[in-house]
């Protein structure tokens, strides 16, 4: 993901206690039916379609904190974001809770009798990177599994890396193998074969070493059945994700996209430059069906106004989920910002109710209700 209020030396989602050595998560080991792997390759042409988040979900997948190693004393705060989001969410569709069996009861007091809890063992919140990218496969539901190794191997997630065909296995739902090591807020789509990705989180060497954008990209045409992939620089280094997209831009529809934008008087660094590189692109770049792009401002708030703080702190509003009938974004405490991406939100998403959640621990670890969220299309 893409940062707001950051610096370059650090990594975001506690990075203080990123343990650095690589956890060799990346290979691939066939499953037996149901959730068993299948080699992207053998797709029909035409026949895979990665939808946008505003088609119909079946559920919402999410993921109940479990270390201390991870968030220390912040763990209490971050799990109360977790249990507000899922409770907000199962307000408009059914939101299941992946929880380590021994926290599962827990879980289950935190976030009421409207979210279903799961046991299944996982290390953190990361549900968007974590739980596999559902796509229709010749006409039905499959799951890409991502092989996530904690993001290059910054930190240490043995359970999370396991999460995707745990998930597949448990709902009967074919597991795609890959060759990428990705994670899915390294996406984003209009529905219509169009993506856009960051270079920064996806030519790594810690990820996909030895491989080419080129051979990444004919990677991700046969995994999602895209079309078109849109190439931004992102930032290198400078956050544990390698700068996702999803809190740089995403689509509000086919052609139209809302962009991150620094709070004003903010000053120049490697996160506006950032912008700006996308702004170029995007202004220029066509979608899978050869249309142009509107590119839209989604301003982020003064950060002299939020009430959360640190060099973590991720003051983005692009990282908001579509549910069903609804929108969810941060609010962060700048009343008259926090309307305006209220109001922006409403406007491209009519007839959906936008939803403003207070998520200050979770942002000062680095992420936001998209990161903590991850949609199961189906009606």
């Amino acid at each position: 993901m893409g940062p707001s209020v950051r610096t370059p030396a650090t990594l975001t989602r506690r990075s203080v206690l990123v343990a650095l050595a690589a956890l060799g998560l990346g290979g691939c080991t066939p499953l037996g039916e149901p959730g068993g792997a299948d080699d992207p390759a053998t797709a029909q042409p035409g026949s895979r379609r990665l939808g946008a988040e505003w088609d119909n979900h079946a559920r919402t997948f999410m993921a109940w904190p479990a270390s201390t190693g991870i968030w220390g004393p912040d763990l209490t705060a971050v799990r109360e974001d977790v249990a507000r989001i899922a409770r907000a969410v199962a307000g408009y569709e059914p939101v299941v809770l992946l929880a380590r069996p021994a926290q599962a009861e827990e879980a289950r007091r935190a976030c009421g009798s409207g979210v279903e809890v799961v046991p299944v063992p996982v290390d953190d919140l990361w549900a968007r990177d974590t739980v596999p990218v559902f796509v229709e496969d010749q006409g039905k539901l499959a799951g890409v599994d991502l092989n996530f190794n904690g993001w290059g191997g910054k930190q240490q997630h043995p359970n999370d890396g396991k999460v995707a065909r745990e998930v597949l296995a448990k709902y009967g739902i074919r597991r795609i193998e890959t060759p990428l090591v990705a994670e899915g807020g390294s996406f984003e789509t209009d529905g219509q074969g169009t993506l856009l990705v960051t270079e920064s989180s996806l030519v790594h060497g810690k990820r996909n070493p030895g491989r080419s954008r080129q051979q990444i990209e004919a990677d991700l045409v046969a995994a999602f059945g895209a079309r078109k992939v849109i190439w931004l620089a992102g930032v290198r280094g400078a956050d544990i994700t390698d700068a996702h997209v999803d809190t740089l831009v995403r689509f509000a529809a086919p052609g139209v996209v809302l962009l991150d934008k620094q709070a004003p008087g903010g000053p120049p660094d490697v996160w506006s430059r950032s912008i700006d590189q996308a702004r170029g692109v995007l202004a220029e770049a066509t979608d899978a069906r050869g249309g142009k792009l509107e590119v839209l401002d989604l301003p982020q708030p003064d950060p002299e106004l939020i009430r959360g703080r640190g060099e973590e702190f991720v003051s983005s509003y692009v990282n908001f989920y579509v549910a069903n009938k609804s929108v969810f974004l941060p609010g962060f405490g700048d009343a008259k910002a926090d309307d305006r991406a209220r109001g922006i939100l409403r406007e491209h998403f009519p007839g959906r109710e936008v939803v403003a959640l207070p998520i200050d621990a979770i942002a000062a670890g680095g992420g936001g209700i998209h990161c903590a969220t991850h949609d199961q299309p189906g009606n």
